[in-house]
């Protein structure tokens, strides 16, 4: 269960960084592991961001005027991307022994629980969301 106020795929994040920090003594792939998923959180956050305002400039074009509910709802996606790279730039820097100051749940956090973020943070990428389509072609 993650708690209310913050981002909850921010919260599943660190989670699952804390997991694998705390872990990295019994598995040294997990080093390798905790990088990956940082690097592809980063990309994911960059990609959201530049379909956002992608979309916005279609829209923009197409219908020739401009809505500022469209506008918010942009800059809302904005928002919430920066605060994510900033919070993945401050993971970057932050060296794995320091990491610890960071922990959210580290009691709470087990192999089966880690298993289910991965799984449930895979689920939010776009192949898995598309992959109905996929079998159905």
């Amino acid at each position: 269960q993650v708690s209310g106020g913050e981002d909850e795929i921010q919260q599943l994040q660190k989670a699952l960084l804390d997991y694998l920090d705390k872990n990295t003594e019994t598995d040294a792939s997990l080093v390798f592991s905790r990088k990956f998923y940082i690097a592809q959180w980063f990309r994911d956050t960059t990609m959201e961001t530049e379909k956002a305002i992608k979309s916005q400039k279609d829209e923009d074009s197409s219908e020739g005027t401009h809505h500022a509910k469209d506008v918010e709802t942009t800059g809302q996606i904005m928002h919430r991307a920066e605060s994510r790279k900033k919070f993945l730039r401050s993971i970057i820097k932050t060296a794995p022994s320091q990491f610890s100051t960071l922990k959210m749940n580290s009691d709470t956090v087990d192999y089966e629980d880690a298993c289910l973020i991965v799984r449930y943070l895979a689920s939010m990428r776009p192949f898995a969301q598309s992959f109905d389509i996929y079998l159905t072609q």
